[in-house]
């Protein structure tokens, strides 16, 4: 699953002991302090955001890693020409006391950018400098969007609960989770937004598909395959469901559908599986006509049409 997050950077930052072994590992060359700029980045932080997701915090330290050596490019534009900076080192900051609405400690990745002081760097220095340069945007990829309500993979299918609405209480939001990988950081022309909240860019990879050539018609194509996939899980969900039912009598249709949402296709095939031997065993398949022990003997009747 990828996905883009913006938030706040562009924040001037010194340099520290180590700093220049770091960049001149990046570097065919080691660089003196005069000749590049140091600046860090907010990439994205643990807080859910205002499309009601947000990464977990083991999720913020694998991207951690992840980060370090990837470019700083311009609106998510994948073009050498782009790239004006690039991550030497990463850390995940902890705010002691801050609570997100998740109910966990507020935390959130900042990265360390450095780029060259050259003549075409100049004007995006000052910008940094003046405040002007600061929104910047994250891809990256992750393996898993779960619900916080029933713990369902939301890449696996619809599990029925609305983001941002709450059941018995608890706010249902989407937690993204296991860090895949990291693509790059972007400058973008966005509002400043709080520190409380990041904004996703919703359909930028959709905007990326379609300049591909007949992504039109792949995209249509995907979106058939993911609706009938849908329609197909949750056909699998109820058939197990009535199959447990079938097979023991004592279960809780609620409890069963809750634990249904829970299972990849794969498992719930295999419990289907299961669940359909048990009730075979319980309700037998009877034939409806029976004819006793006794050989049937012709009847009188009959006897005019033997040979």
């Amino acid at each position: 699953m990828k996905i883009i997050k913006e938030a706040q950077g562009g924040q001037r930052a010194a340099l520290e002991e180590g700093d220049l072994a770091l960049i001149g590992a990046l570097a065919r060359k080691p660089l003196e302090e005069e000749e590049i700029y140091t600046f860090s980045v907010r990439l994205c932080d643990n807080e859910i955001d205002r499309d009601n997701e947000r990464f977990a915090p083991e999720t913020l330290e694998g991207l951690s890693g992840l980060f370090v050596g990837k470019s700083g490019i311009f609106d998510h534009q994948w073009s050498a020409r782009g790239q004006t900076a690039r991550i030497y080192k990463t850390e995940v900051v902890r705010e002691p006391g801050r609570v997100t609405r998740a109910g966990d400690e507020y935390c959130w990745l900042k990265g360390y950018a450095y780029m060259m002081r050259t003549d075409s760097t100049r004007d995006l220095i000052a910008e940094i400098e003046g405040g002007i340069k600061k929104e910047v945007s994250v891809g990256c990829r992750v393996e898993r969007a779960v619900c916080s309500i029933c713990g369902a993979d939301r890449n696996q299918g619809d599990c029925g609960h609305e983001k941002g609405r709450e059941y018995g209480g608890q706010l249902c939001y989407t937690s993204l989770e296991g860090a895949q990988d990291a693509y790059e950081f972007s400058f973008v022309a966005v509002p400043a937004q709080p520190l409380a909240g990041v904004v996703k860019s919703a359909g930028s990879w959709r905007e990326q598909v379609q300049q591909l050539p007949g992504g039109d018609r792949e995209l249509k194509q995907l979106e058939e395959e993911a609706r009938l996939g849908r329609k197909y899980l949750e056909q699998l969900r109820g058939e197990v469901v009535r199959l447990a039912l079938l097979a023991d009598g004592q279960l809780e249709g609620d409890v069963m559908k809750s634990a249904a949402a829970r299972l990849t296709p794969e498992e719930l095939e295999a419990l289907g599986a299961s669940f359909a031997r048990r009730a075979g065993a319980r309700y037998p398949v009877k034939t409806q006509l029976s004819y006793g022990d006794k050989a049937a003997r012709p009847s009188e009747a009959d006897r005019a049409f033997l040979i």
